[in-house]
């Protein structure tokens, strides 16, 4: 939960880059084939809207029931601690390990 939390509030990139390949529909936003998108984590991880009004404050009990339920809305994809899907960080397993 601190490692996850530690994460959240100082995250280790400033910016995931991302090449969209097809066209794709996120929600109420459509993007175009062939274009190139970058993900902020930091304005992700600290936004109200998604983490609650106490999104700036380290909080690590926001993690006890896991990452699928430690934002309001319930979504896996608002934490980017090591990035997410086929292009996870290397350093995804060894974060657990190297505390111990």
């Amino acid at each position: 939960m601190i490692l996850y939390e530690t994460l959240r509030l100082y995250s280790l990139v400033i910016l995931i880059a991302r090449r969209i390949e097809r066209k794709v529909r996120l929600g109420k936003y459509e993007f175009p084939a062939n274009i190139n998108v970058a993900i902020p984590p930091l304005a992700l991880h600290r936004n109200p809207d998604i983490w609650g009004q106490d999104a700036h404050l380290f909080n690590p009990e926001r993690f006890a029931q896991g990452l699928a339920k430690a934002t309001d809305n319930n979504t896996m994809m608002s934490f980017l601690g090591f990035g997410f899907g086929p292009r996870t960080c290397v350093g995804f397993n060894l974060r657990l390990m190297r505390p111990r």
